[in-house]
């Protein structure tokens, strides 16, 4: 019998796996990617007897794979916040703890199924994931005070911005990398002593791709919605997200894209519905091949650069529809 564990390669990702290893200590198989590196489960190859520990990523992308996976007679504890598709899957050796509201994220979720046991780390993804009063609400519960609130919400944002990349090569440590210098920690307090370099490395990358994509032009921008365009350069494919999530937080009320181009004629898009509405990220990006996400954020892997101007409308419209 082995232990895998499946993860998406963000902070929601990672805090969940290193609340539930904190929780229950094993030597695991890891399974992970980029952030946008959704299609995990097709990389698994279990066998009867084994145990898959599945975190953030849609079971709907993902459908396939967790079937044939189940077939073998492993078990698998899924845990997720994104779209599941319209059937969820049900069998014997599956046990499913999703929430796709767009105030949850997988690494509450397993906070809840903890008792909170282990929630800084659960914090640290909430606030990674841009859950704001979440990750507030939980830092007060947790008796936190706000200077110790805001390591945490910094500690979540470099972690996040670390996830995105078209390849790990993109990435200043790899997902697995990242996690394994962080799971003998059972708070981020303690990291924050030992993984001072790691910490370091990841705010020094996110203050500088920050201040880059801060001059990105915008090629669309009304009181409803707007477009940034980034290059197609490894510190924009990085920053793409918290980019996203800095734009949002400073304008709640207008839904936002990112673009990046990228080097095969197509865009990598990153999207946030506004902060006081989040809702249809998920249902704009499904629209297009290779989209997928949550009903707060969302992007597409690879949108064709003659759908570029259909995008654009296409988010314009539904956020003029829907109103707050």
């Amino acid at each position: 019998m082995k232990y895998i564990d499946v993860f998406n390669g963000d902070a929601d990702g990672i805090c969940a796996l290193l609340q539930l290893r904190n929780a229950h200590p094993v030597d695991s198989e890891l399974v992970t990617g980029v952030k946008r590196d959704i299609k995990l489960l097709s990389r698994v190859d279990a066998s009867s007897e084994d145990k898959v520990t599945v975190l953030d990523i849609s079971l709907d992308s993902n459908r396939d794979g967790l079937l044939k996976v189940l077939e073998t007679g492993a078990s698998v504890s899924y845990f997720d916040h994104h779209f599941a598709g319209d059937e969820l899957i049900t069998h014997e050796n599956l046990t499913t703890h999703i929430n796709t509201a767009a105030d949850c994220c997988t690494s509450t979720l397993v906070n809840q199924a903890l008792e909170g046991k282990y929630q800084h780390w659960a914090i640290v993804g909430a606030f990674g994931d841009n859950l704001k009063k979440i990750g507030a609400t939980l830092s007060k519960v947790s008796g936190l005070t706000d200077e110790q609130a805001d390591q945490l919400e910094k500690l979540g944002i470099y972690m996040n911005y670390n996830g995105y990349g078209a390849t790990v090569d993109d990435l200043h440590f790899s997902p697995a990398e990242l996690y394994l210098a962080m799971k003998d920690y059972a708070s981020p307090f303690e990291f924050f002593k030992q993984g001072k370099e790691t910490f370091e490395k990841l705010e020094q990358g996110y203050i500088q791709d920050m201040a880059a994509a801060e001059q990105a032009p915008s090629i669309h921008e009304t009181d409803i919605s707007a477009v940034f365009m980034l290059p197609d350069e490894a510190w924009a494919r990085r920053v793409s997200g918290v980019f996203g999530n800095d734009l949002a937080n400073k304008f709640p009320d207008r839904a936002h894209a990112v673009i990046t181009k990228r080097n095969n004629g197509t865009y990598l898009v990153s999207v946030r519905a506004p902060l006081n509405n989040k809702t249809g990220a998920d249902e704009i990006v499904r629209q297009f091949p290779t989209g997928g996400g949550r009903k707060a954020a969302a992007g597409i892997n690879e949108l064709p650069e003659d759908q570029l101007p259909l995008f654009i409308e296409t988010l314009d419209t539904f956020y003029k529809s829907h109103k707050s």
